[in-house]
């Protein structure tokens, strides 16, 4: 089974910058999609990014595009958001998801019934 553990994440200035990691236990192929979602106490789930493994072909909420990137590394099972220009707004857990999608399209529906991690914090004050 699929299970995802992220690191990273912690509290930064306004304008500053941060990766978060997700490694990939218990799965070895290019067929999985890979998401990073964000959540504030008492608001719904937000999608952040989104990329199918083997694909060089992300997605980004409009609220971070051209500020955050995702990026896997193959060789470590290992997926990554690197958030710059970060602002308070920001602030939020950091989810990592894991899910199939036959389309490979990896919309933010497929991750409902996948794997996820266990949030990181992410400040910015």
């Amino acid at each position: 089974e699929v299970q995802l553990v992220e690191s990273g994440g912690g509290s930064v200035q306004a304008g500053g910058s941060l990766r978060v990691s997700c490694a990939v236990l218990g799965y070895n192929g290019d067929d999985l999609c890979m998401g990073w979602f964000r959540q504030v106490s008492g608001k719904e789930r937000e999608a952040v990014a989104s990329i199918f493994i083997g694909r060089n072909q992300p997605y980004y909420a409009p609220s971070v595009k051209g500020r955050f990137a995702i990026a896997q590394d193959n060789a470590k099972n290992t997926v990554y958001l690197q958030m710059d220009s970060l602002k308070p707004e920001d602030s939020a857990t950091y989810y990592c998801a894991a899910a199939y999608d036959l389309y490979m399209a990896c919309p933010p529906r497929v991750f409902e019934a996948g794997y996820w991690g266990q949030g990181t914090q992410v400040t910015v004050s």
